[in-house]
């Protein structure tokens, strides 16, 4: 072979390996950034369930006071109390086990009791009058107003996961390194009616 002919195929090979380095750069750079990416969307879902599970506690916290102070003056609605007693209580379990879709049914239910006690409360005028109900009920619909927007942003932030893990070809790099589909925190929409006030005191 001649000295051009060498050359020619060492520039032909130069540059072969010269494209694959600079594939092999530029694939090892997208893998470094789509990890990242979805490092930074998992503990965006964390910490969006995170400012949730605060007011969550919050909530907790406040309902006995709110259910003692109404049992002063409802005595003859210990039904309406109950309710908003079992629905706490299966909030706090399905919490404490991270059951979204138990979560989501029990937040239905405690939005309906309480929805149904404030209604109730309308009928006593004492209760109503009562600087502790007063304060106690303008503190948990506060917090359960936080609540939805809170769940709203959690909602967002899953959908954000989600979409990278199932992107292709960034599936492919979650698949690898172990990162998954998030689940939506959704309140069962049957029970968040709003109260029928007629059927109420029917």
């Amino acid at each position: 072979r001649s000295a051009a002919s060498r050359a020619f195929t060492g520039s032909i090979m130069a540059i072969f390996f010269s494209v694959l380095a600079a594939v092999v750069v530029a694939l090892a750079i997208y893998v470094m950034i789509s990890y990242n990416r979805l490092v930074a969307l998992k503990h965006n879902v964390k910490t969006a369930w995170s400012n949730i599970d605060v007011l969550l506690l919050q909530r907790h916290d406040e309902l006995p006071k709110l259910v003692a102070t109404c049992k002063q003056h409802m005595s003859y609605e210990q039904e309406t109390l109950e309710r908003v007693i079992k629905a706490r209580s299966q909030v706090s379990e399905a919490r404490e086990s991270s059951n979204l879709g138990a979560l989501g049914s029990a937040e239905g239910m405690l939005s309906a009791s309480l929805g149904r006690l404030f209604a109730v409360a309308e009928d006593y005028p004492e209760l109503k009058a009562s600087q502790s109900f007063q304060q106690l009920q303008s503190r948990i619909s506060a917090l359960e107003e936080a609540i939805a927007d809170r769940r709203e942003f959690y909602n967002d932030s899953v959908n954000f996961n989600n979409i990278t893990v199932d992107a292709f070809p960034t599936n492919i790099i979650a698949d690898k390194f172990n990162f998954f589909r998030s689940k939506p925190f959704k309140v069962e929409q049957q029970k968040r009616e709003d109260v029928d006030m007629v059927a109420l005191f029917e």
